[in-house]
């Protein structure tokens, strides 16, 4: 069974909202999901979006996604891409979606003249790790990812 790959329109958003779900509940992270329909159709869709979606599709139901957008490396004096999220529903597994997924990906990178492909990986989940690896992906083990949000980053914004 083969999966079909498309970029995602706006009347994807529910089943993106769904997907996310789903990894979210993977990686043990379900409490943070506040994704809906409508804030995915405005940030994905709108105006100006901020990311892009391709969807993973086998007899036209969607059994993955993977979520990117662009940034800029200043070493580099290039463009490149960040993988927010990727992800094939479990009964979908090794069936070559997930690798179908990030080489797209990767082709849209070098399309566009970027320079690197980067992701987060969970420290505990080793068959992703093991994945990438097999993908020629290094771990960027000398690097901590901080993050401010809600409160901190709103109290952050304000000082001077």
């Amino acid at each position: 069974m083969s999966a079909t790959l498309r970029p995602a329109t706006i009347d994807d958003a529910p089943t993106i909202v769904n997907l996310i779900r789903e990894l979210a509940i993977y990686e043990k992270l379900e409490y943070q999901v506040q994704a809906t329909p409508e804030a995915l159709a405005r940030h994905l869709f709108g105006d100006r979006p901020a990311a892009e979606v391709i969807l993973a599709e086998v007899d036209h139901q969607a059994v993955g996604f993977a979520l990117f957008f662009g940034n800029f490396s200043s070493f580099r004096s290039q463009p490149g891409l960040y993988l927010e999220d990727i992800f094939v529903r479990s009964e979908h597994r090794g069936q070559g979606i997930g690798k179908a997924l990030l080489a797209r990906v990767a082709r849209i990178a070098v399309d566009r003249g970027c320079g690197r492909l980067e992701w987060s990986v969970l420290d505990w989940n080793q068959p992703s790790i093991d994945f990438y690896r097999a993908k020629g992906a290094v771990p960027m083990d000398e690097w901590t990812v901080f993050r401010v949000t809600d409160a901190a980053l709103i109290a952050l914004a304000g000082q001077n």
